[in-house]
């Protein structure tokens, strides 16, 4: 038997499915480097919680929730968020030094993102509700790169315009008419 006849040949589609298959295992591996870093952290804090991963719409989300009202992990979500930002960030480093790949996973704790995505729709729809009422343009507070997506989608599904001004932690959206 020649060794020719032992290997596989790879078509376009082998190679396809291939990396159509890796990319679903890609974000889980993400999603257990983010939860055993995460675990770690809690552990070290002392800090009860548990780790709830999930792969959708092509990004990892990493989920701390507890049974109680643990004032401790509520410290980690921090004034407007602004802790778990910082530890979201950090998560993504821990993943990017385990796998060599940039991760843009989105962890939330105690729900605050989900709580919050109800908040920045109400702020949507009030902004698109100013320049119903003759408003030129509407400027929102600034807000992080996550937040303004979830603004501009919902500005965008109420059939207005929004665009993103301004640099570094001033920028903000402005909410105008569809012209």
């Amino acid at each position: 038997m020649s060794l020719d006849s032992t290997e596989e040949t790879f078509t376009e589609s082998d190679e396809e499915r291939t990396t159509e298959s890796s990319a679903p295992s890609r974000l889980e591996e993400e999603g257990d480097v983010a939860a055993d870093y995460l675990e770690e952290l809690l552990d070290i804090a002392d800090i009860d919680g548990d780790i709830d991963i999930e792969v959708r719409n092509g990004r990892t989300y990493i989920s701390i929730v507890a049974d109680d009202d643990d004032p401790a992990l509520k410290a980690l979500v921090g004034r407007d968020g602004e802790v778990l930002e910082a530890l979201q960030e950090l998560t993504r480093l821990s993943v990017l030094s385990a796998t060599e790949n940039r991760s843009r996973l989105v962890l939330d704790i105690t729900g605050y993102r989900a709580e919050r995505g109800g908040d920045l729709r109400r702020i949507a729809e009030d902004a698109v509700e100013q320049v119903r009422e003759g408003a030129d343009r509407v400027a929102l507070a600034p807000m992080s790169a996550y937040e303004r997506k979830i603004v501009h989608d919902a500005v965008a599904e109420l059939g207005f315009v929004s665009e993103s001004e301004g640099e570094g932690s001033g920028r903000h959206i402005v909410v105008s008419a569809a012209e």
